[in-house]
């Protein structure tokens, strides 16, 4: 066994594999750019090794820099974690070269199954069933748009060498595959330095089934069973469980072999992930092979029992797997969350910011507890512009679905985010939704249930608005006379509470929530206070301890979790986030409403990859107008009414800011 490991990778995956790492006794490496100096990997690791810039290229793809940390620092191997350089053949050829062990497959499995092309022409030849499509070479735009039409749509193009829902796109149409195909390829050659797509047919509701595979050295390979991955958007997974609601015994069978008969196929040795389409009727087809571990690898870990990165590192070594296919078996069922910052009411865009709060449920590390978080970063953290945007994943496990859906919404109601936009709230009525709840699964459930996901702002209660302003009353220092519990009070002065020797008081506390501004009178009689609002009126107390308020109106108590930040009160409750602010009406800017009237403008900090138009030009209301990238994504920014384009602010190449002015589109009359 090797004694140094260095992780070239950063966030989440760093942090866990660096766990496992110093569990075996290995010590371990961090490396880290401009934009980590200060992140939880680093501190997670025994040496830190700067690298490069923030960017990708410039310090985590930087396959030489790497090598050159891991001798430096006397790494014996390298584990690529995912993303990056995970599947990266020309960098564990280097690392081969350079004597260092790489914690993955063989450079030849890597090959094989790096193109998502060549792996399908390779499980074609081993009989393992295939969705119809081109998986040819033949680049040629009007070559594979005939393809395309031959087919039928709607059709599915995917990025050869991608994964993660990047290069990828469906296309309902013939008009619309020219520009689909155009955007595949320039967000392909961005992420993976290789634009060469594939087409298929678009199966309609289908579901996303993995099976995790092992192999070792010596050739014996085995599978530790499924997950279910269909719940995504952007082509991108959010909710992973395992095992697959519904499956057979005889279908679980049949998908695993199939899943090792591929990893044999290419040698394979390490971890790894065969990904099937499976239609309604069970029938399933291969639609790639991850040369590496994968994000939703904890569920399969809670439910086995089994450490799959000590397996990883242990197999590396040149040591046998731990168990044969006989050994292996599962109990429970375990479902994964994962916690972006991004804004689902904004098509999912990613935010950046600093993590002002992050608090977690009680949670363990491990697959020895009901609630695990893999975590890499931590509360006053920043979320930057040039990494994936997501915070943690959150496991659960439970006896079976339905319980382990009841501790996962209960964990989600637990988690406090505030700084940046999060995914919590959808995530908790993801959760809790009743084609979830009943596992009627597919790719495109979000979209399905869009109208429940996504519901219309619904009017806030009583009770939320007392905690807003109790949360408020108590950041000022002051108390309703019986806050903490203390009633018998010795010295009366030494109570904030408001009280007059003249009588009564009387005060009015302005909260704006989103679009509506909610006015508060309260009086202080004696010492009882009174609270009226539009939502009505009651006798008002409340106790504050720590992050939780309890407010009690009239004869009802109700407790939330509360956080304060700049003007911001933040109240919790089940799931969502209600936010109010304390500043007045004209603080807001409403007076310059007007100011950039006509202007576009950047939904997050990114790069221009393309203009469109031209000042001077007319436009037509949902014409494209320029493409930003950002967090390996592009994001196409449309005009929202016909007009004229008066200036151009931004040159192809810039980097902008959130909220910066791209473009000045005059109205037409």
């Amino acid at each position: 066994m090797f004694d140094t490991l260095l992780i070239a990778n950063r966030g989440e995956i760093a942090c866990r594999i660096a766990a496992t790492a110093r569990r075996m006794g290995i010590r371990t490496v961090a490396v880290y750019s401009d934009a980590d100096a200060n992140a939880q990997h680093v501190s997670a690791c025994d040496v830190a090794v700067h690298i490069g810039g923030p960017e990708p290229r410039e310090s985590y793809l930087r396959g030489d820099v790497i090598i050159e940390a891991a001798k430096k620092t006397g790494a014996q191997a390298i584990h690529p974690g995912y993303g990056f350089l995970a599947e990266n053949e020309s960098f564990a050829q280097a690392c081969a070269d350079a004597g260092i062990i790489f914690v993955g497959p063989p450079v030849e499995s890597i090959a094989a199954m790096g193109s998502k092309s060549a792996a399908k022409a390779l499980m074609e030849a081993a009989g393992v069933p295939l969705v119809p499509g081109y998986h040819g070479n033949n680049q040629d735009p009007d070559f594979l748009k005939q393809q395309a039409d031959q087919m039928g749509y709607p059709v599915l193009i995917k990025a050869s060498a991608g994964g993660g829902g990047k290069g990828m796109r469906i296309v309902d149409s013939s008009e619309q595959f020219t520009e689909a195909l155009l955007s595949c390829k320039r967000e392909a050659a961005a992420s993976f330095g290789d634009d060469t797509v594939l087409i298929e047919r678009y199966l309609i509701k289908p579901r996303h089934i993995e099976i995790q595979v092992f192999a070792d050295q010596n050739g014996d390979t085995v599978y530790l069973f499924e997950r279910d991955c269909s719940v995504q958007r952007r082509h991108q997974k959010v909710v992973e469980e395992a095992p697959a609601p519904g499956m057979t015994p005889e279908r679980r069978s049949a998908m695993g072999e199939a899943a090792v008969a591929a990893a044999r196929a290419v040698n394979y040795v390490g971890a790894g992930t065969v990904e099937f389409i499976v239609e309604p009727d069970g029938k399933f087809y291969f639609m790639e092979m991850n040369t590496r571990l994968q994000v939703e690898h904890p569920v399969t870990e809670l439910i086995t029992g089994q450490d799959l990165v000590e397996w990883q590192l242990n197999v590396a070594a040149g040591k046998p797997l731990p168990l044969s296919q006989e050994q292996l078996s599962f109990n429970g069922h375990s479902l994964e969350a994962r916690i972006y910052a991004e804004n689902p009411d904004n098509d999912f865009l990613p935010s950046i910011g600093k993590l002002e709060v992050l608090d977690w449920p009680e949670h363990t590390s491990f697959s020895n507890g009901d609630i695990r978080v893999d975590g890499g970063v931590q509360q006053g953290d920043t979320i930057s512009p040039y990494y994936d945007p997501m915070i943690a994943k959150l496991i659960v496990y439970g006896n079976d679905r339905d319980q382990a859906i009841a501790r996962m919404l209960n964990a989600l109601e637990q988690v406090r985010a505030v700084g940046v936009h999060t995914n919590i709230s959808f995530l908790h009525r993801l959760v809790s939704d009743e084609s979830f709840v009943s596992a009627d699964l597919d790719t495109g459930l979000i979209e399905r249930r869009h109208h429940a996901l996504f519901p219309s702002d619904q009017p806030i209660s009583l009770n939320i608005l007392a905690t807003a302003v109790a949360a408020l009353l108590a950041d000022q220092g002051i108390s309703s006379g019986n806050s903490n519990g203390n009633a018998t009070n010795i010295d009366p002065w030494s109570v904030n509470d408001s009280w007059r020797v003249s009588g009564s008081v009387k005060r009015t506390i302005t909260l704006r929530e989103g679009d509506n501004q909610h006015q508060v009178m309260l009086t202080l009689s004696g010492k009882k206070w009174l609270l009226e609002s539009e939502l009505g009126a009651a006798e008002f107390s409340w106790e504050c301890d720590n992050k939780e308020v309890t407010v009690q109106l009239d004869s009802q108590r109700y407790t939330a979790s509360t956080a304060m930040v700049d003007h911001s009160i933040y109240v919790f409750e089940r799931g969502v986030v209600y936010v109010f602010n304390t500043q007045i009406p004209g603080l807001y800017g409403d007076d310059e409403s007007d100011a950039h009237q006509g202007g576009l403008t950047a939904p997050m900090p990114g790069k221009i990859i393309s203009i469109d138009v031209n000042s001077g030009d007319q436009v037509e209301a949902g014409q494209r107008l320029l493409v930003m990238e950002a967090m390996k994504m592009e994001h196409t920014i449309s005009a929202p009414y016909s007009g004229v384009v008066t200036e151009l602010f931004f040159e192809v190449g810039d980097q902008v800011v959130d909220g910066a002015e791209l473009i000045a589109l005059e109205p037409s009359e």
